[in-house]
């Protein structure tokens, strides 16, 4: 019980003052099996900020483990699942880049299986289709046979190192010197397991309350009026409406905005989000048969990034990129969009500068390749030398990501 809560979001926890004598959530997380009721819809023994895959994830492992608890989920926007989790590429990884030993890989590569196991007794579609990690230089192959290593310290199953050969069996328009094959990596839509995750928490006797925007979260200093639970619930959320939840703990999983409401629990808001955008390209569908599976680049440890890849999608869409771009806007999804707080908060309270000198060529090129298709192209003929700028669909779609800077 006590990783499977602390790992469940980024905090969980009483709001501003903690338990007393000083204990938090993190802390004593068994607390949360003490009894429980079925709350009204303004009351819960347990609230998750958040209707994200994460928030979901959590607040349906939660139920499930705790059925005498009453949860309740808070998403701000009408519908669930519409940010990080309806915008990202849709693969399921099979835990070859992380750290041997770090929770990092033990959740990716005991995720990966999960996520086959639910969609198979859900019915939800997915393709395993593998995916190639290709060296197209001389001096990638280091790089790669160590990553081929921490592949087999980590677990991850199937994996072999193959040559030219073997490479055009598997992908027979990609050029490439040596790549490791990972078998078990694929592709699914995480929107509709996210949705699924929603229904087996609301089956089981959960709550969903949307277009609830948490504004501040703060510990009551009475009872509130006409009320039978007295200080049972002792916890405020209160949106930007004025509407108010109470509730005895929180779990707090906010995607783009989790150093925010972090802080607004009371806890410490770092690191703080840096948002990115990236952009990917689509290849006209005449030219799909072009690309198999997964196709990806040996990724370069000195850059937070695991660099353009070909991506196939559920829809039967290729997708080509991304690249990794400064975003203006932590839900920015269009190249224009702009928040003048995200902005501020970036620069003056993030790590970025920091980040930026330490990645200052790579953030140069990733703005030229943004600014220039044939560039994007360029990259990408390294891999699969028969596509042209012509290939490339006009349209962009855009997903952002976040990176998270600790301030020094």
């Amino acid at each position: 019980m006590v990783p499977a809560l602390r790992y469940l979001g980024r905090v969980c926890g009483r709001a501003r003052g903690g338990f007393p004598g000083g204990f938090s959530a993190a802390c004593e997380p068994w607390l949360l099996c003490q009894g429980g009721r079925r709350a009204s819809t303004s009351s819960f023994d347990v609230v998750i900020v958040g209707g994200g895959i994460v928030g979901l994830a959590s607040a349906r492992a939660l139920i499930l483990r705790h059925p005498a608890l009453s949860i309740g989920v808070l998403e701000k926007e009408k519908d669930l699942a519409v940010h990080q989790t309806g915008h990202n590429s849709g693969v399921i990884h099979s835990g070859i880049y992380y750290k041997p030993e770090s929770l990092k890989a033990k959740l990716c590569v005991q995720g990966s299986a999960l996520i086959y196991e639910y969609c198979t007794q859900k019915g939800i579609s997915y393709k395993q289709c593998g995916k190639l990690i290709v060296a197209v230089e001389q001096e990638e192959i280091p790089r790669l046979q160590a990553l081929y290593e921490r592949g087999l310290q980590n677990g991850v199953q199937g994996l072999r190192l193959i040559q030219q050969e073997d490479i055009k069996k598997k992908e027979p328009y990609c050029r490439g010197l040596m790549a490791i094959d990972c078998p078990y990596t694929g592709i699914v839509n995480y929107r509709q397991v996210a949705l699924s995750f929603a229904q087996d928490f609301q089956e089981a006797g959960g709550s969903v309350l949307t277009n609830f925007e948490v504004e501040d979260i703060e510990m009551a200093k009475e009872s509130p009026s006409r009320s039978e639970d007295g200080m049972k619930y002792p916890i405020i959320i209160r949106n930007t409406k004025g509407e108010e939840v109470r509730c005895q703990y929180v779990v707090t999983c906010a995607g783009l905005y989790s150093d925010r409401i972090s802080e607004l629990s009371g806890c410490n808001p770092n690191p703080r989000i840096v948002p990115f955008r990236g952009d990917y390209l689509i290849l006209k569908p005449e030219k799909r048969y072009l690309v198999k599976g997964n196709i990806y680049p040996v990724p370069d440890s000195r850059f937070p990034f695991l660099g353009v890849h070909f991506t196939p999608r559920m829809d039967g869409s290729i997708w080509l990129g991304p690249n990794a771009v400064l975003a203006f806007k932590r839900e920015g999804y269009r190249p224009f969009d702009f928040s003048a707080r995200d902005i501020m908060d970036t620069i003056i309270k993030s790590g970025l500068i920091k980040l930026v000198f330490q990645n200052f060529s790579y953030g140069v090129n990733e703005m030229y390749k943004a600014c220039f298709l044939s560039a994007t192209v360029k990259h990408l003929q390294k891999f699969i030398p028969e596509i042209t700028v012509t290939d490339i669909l006009s349209q962009v779609t855009t997903t952002v990501a976040f990176a998270e800077v600790q301030l020094e």
